[in-house]
């Protein structure tokens, strides 16, 4: 949590012990309604499959209940793996289920990651960046414990995840009914300004559909997908309101009866950069080439001034 007083707090800034409690009350209930996370993982697993590495000690970062660690065990078979996550009771259910025993669990912060530098070859994440509230204090933990030429693979939501609900809600009240997400541009633009090498985003939408929208509340409580933000409402929501939210968001109700749940999926993978020989090389610029400083120059002919 922020050092700053309650009142100081930004609408979007994340409760992180909420965010625990919410994600170690769901840990029994996670798997049954995490479809679409479960999905995106198997996408992530496609495309490890063509970049060509032997990492020898991985992180699953935000691993939840363990799915895409054992599956990241079974295709790096002599790599050292370890799950994080900040709520332990998913740590507990994840060392219950997984039969492709990862090297370790770890429970800790995204945002303070309990390794040293440079002693990771590859981390992978799989939408868990939506839960910091600072991206580039994550990304640069992930820059400073990843190897020189390491692999940063992740994905995580887009502005456009649960914009129906987020509408809905919209005309009933003015509080944070739904957390923040990062746009790809932003998140693209971090990578670069870190220092990490060669990032390649793309974006993937998916639309869930329910019969009826309380059906999609259920299922985000089921995956610990609460409201914890700062400017979230800190009552209960009355009946007349969430009344208002479902009347609101039939507008939405598709020809074939159906609601729908946009989910804007973000992925990313970049890689960390190879140390530079200042003796021997330059700087890069963006268009590729290179620029060498004339008194550099001059040292290496041996030119006097």
């Amino acid at each position: 949590m922020s050092p700053h007083k309650k009142n100081d707090l930004q609408p979007y800034e994340l409760d992180k012990r909420k965010v625990q409690a919410a994600f170690d009350h769901a840990a029994r209930s996670y798997d049954e309604a995490a479809v679409l996370q479960h999905e995106v993982g198997n996408r992530v697993m496609e495309r490890l499959e063509m970049i060509r590495i032997e990492p020898n000690v991985i992180v699953d970062i935000g691993s939840g209940t363990g799915r895409l660690s054992s599956a990241v065990t079974k295709r790096y078979p002599n790599s050292r793996v370890y799950s994080l996550d900040l709520a332990p009771a998913m740590l507990a259910y994840a060392r219950q289920q997984t039969t492709d025993q990862p090297e370790g669990f770890i429970c800790a912060d995204t945002e303070q990651l309990p390794f040293s530098d440079h002693s990771v070859d590859m981390i992978i994440s799989n939408v868990t960046l939506q839960w910091c509230s600072d991206l580039e204090r994550a990304l640069r933990e992930f820059q400073r414990v990843i190897k020189p030429g390491g692999l940063l693979m992740f994905t995580t939501f887009g502005p456009d995840t649960l914009k129906e609900l987020r509408i809905s809600w919209s005309g009933v009240d003015n509080y944070n009914h739904l957390n923040a997400f990062f746009d790809m541009h932003d998140i693209g633009d971090a990578l670069r300004r870190i220092g990490f090498s060669d990032p390649v985003m793309d974006v993937e939408n998916f639309t869930l559909t329910y019969q009826e929208a309380t059906t999609l509340m259920r299922d985000l409580k089921a995956v610990g997908a609460h409201n914890v933000t700062a400017g979230r409402p800190h009552g209960l929501t009355g009946k007349q309101r969430m009344q208002r939210v479902i009347k609101a968001y039939e507008r939405f109700r598709l020809d074939d009866g159906l609601l729908p749940a946009t989910y804007e999926v973000i992925y990313g993978h970049a890689w960390a950069p190879q140390p530079r020989n200042d003796d021997n090389m330059g700087d890069i610029l963006d268009d590729g080439s290179v620029a060498i400083p004339l008194k550099r120059m001059r040292q290496r002919l041996g030119i006097k001034k």
